[in-house]
C-alpha cells in the first residue's frame, strides 16, 4: 500500500457530505480514520476490505498514485457506476447518502404481524437484516399452511427481498415478493434506544393474498434473535398462529392488539 492512500481516501470522501458521515457509515472511529487520511497509519486488513467494499474500489487501486487513481475514479464514476443511466438507482442514491448506519440492528428477527390474508391470525416470519457493500438489505421468509392433501401438509411459501434505511430516528424497509414478483410491502419501525436490542414496534402496509388483493395496514413486532442462529429450527416456527396460542407471549399480543382495530388489522377500501 503506497503513501497515496490518504490522498485517495480524501478524494473518495469528497463524494459525501462530510468525513464524519463516512466514519458513521463505516463504523470506524473518526480519530483513527483521520490517521488514515494523514498517512500516519494504514488500515488493518479487515478495515481495508470494509473501506474498499464501501467505496466500490479494489485494494490495489487504493494504493495507486493519486493522479492515476483520480482518473480511474473519474472514469468509473462517469461510465461504470451501477447507478449511471439507471433512473431508479439514481432516485434512491440520496437516501443512501442521508441514511445513518444500521449496523447495530443487523441480525435475525422473528417478525410478528396480524395476518393480512387470514384476519384474526398472527403470522410469524423470519427476517435477516445484513450489510452488503455499504447498503442494508434484508430477506423475509413466510409460509402459511394450505389445505391438507391426504396426510401431507401443503404450504404456501413467500420470500421477500428488500432494502432498509435509517432516516430521522425511524427504520424504513421496503421489499417485494421475489418468487412471484406480484406484490410489495413497506414497514416502518421505531428504533431501540437501549444498549441491547430486544423488540422493535412498527407498522406494515401491504395487500392480502385473497382475490380482492385488499390493501391493509397492521401493527408489527420484530423480536431480535441474534447474529447467528439455527436457521432450520427457526424456520420451523414460521407459520400462522391463533392469538391465544401459548407460543405467542402476552407482550407480543399486547403490542399487536388495539381496541380500535378489527383483528388488529386496518383494511383500506
Amino acid at each position: 500500500m503506497s503513501d497515496a492512500i490518504g490522498d485517495n481516501l480524501r478524494l473518495l470522501c469528497s463524494h459525501y457530505r462530510s468525513i464524519a458521515e463516512v466514519c458513521r457509515k463505516l463504523s470506524i472511529n473518526r480519530a483513527q480514520f483521520n490517521k488514515y487520511l494523514s498517512g500516519q497509519s494504514r488500515p488493518t486488513a479487515y478495515n481495508l476490505k470494509r473501506i474498499c467494499d464501501f467505496f466500490g474500489v479494489e485494494e490495489y487501486e487504493l494504493g495507486l498514485p493519486a493522479e492515476q487513481f483520480a482518473r480511474l475514479v473519474g472514469a468509473r464514476g462517469a461510465s461504470d457506476s451501477p447507478a449511471a443511466g439507471d433512473p431508479l438507482l439514481e432516485l434512491l442514491q440520496p437516501l443512501r447518502q442521508h441514511a445513518a448506519s444500521l449496523e447495530r440492528y443487523c441480525g435475525y428477527y422473528f417478525e410478528y404481524a396480524n395476518c393480512m390474508s387470514v384476519p384474526g391470525r398472527i403470522l410469524l416470519s423470519l427476517v435477516q437484516l445484513r450489510e452488503e457493500r455499504g447498503s442494508y438489505l434484508f430477506e423475509r421468509q413466510e409460509r402459511q399452511e394450505r389445505a391438507r392433501v391426504g396426510e401431507a401438509e401443503d404450504w404456501v411459501r413467500c420470500r421477500y427481498l428488500g432494502a432498509a434505511f435509517y432516516l430521522q430516528d425511524r427504520l424504513f424497509l421496503i421489499d417485494y415478493e421475489s418468487l412471484t414478483g406480484n406484490e410489495m410491502s413497506q414497514t416502518i419501525l421505531i428504533p431501540s434506544f437501549k444498549s441491547r436490542i430486544s423488540r422493535l414496534n412498527g407498522l406494515k402496509t401491504g395487500v392480502s393474498s385473497g382475490d380482492r388483493r385488499t390493501p391493509a395496514c397492521t401493527r408489527v413486532v420484530w423480536d431480535y434473535l441474534g447474529t447467528e442462529i439455527n436457521r432450520v429450527a427457526a424456520y420451523r416456527q414460521v407459520m400462522l398462529y391463533a392469538p391465544d396460542d401459548p407460543r405467542i407471549d402476552a407482550d407480543i399480543r399486547a403490542r399487536l392488539g388495539g381496541a380500535h382495530l378489527r383483528d388488529g388489522l386496518f383494511e383500506i377500501e
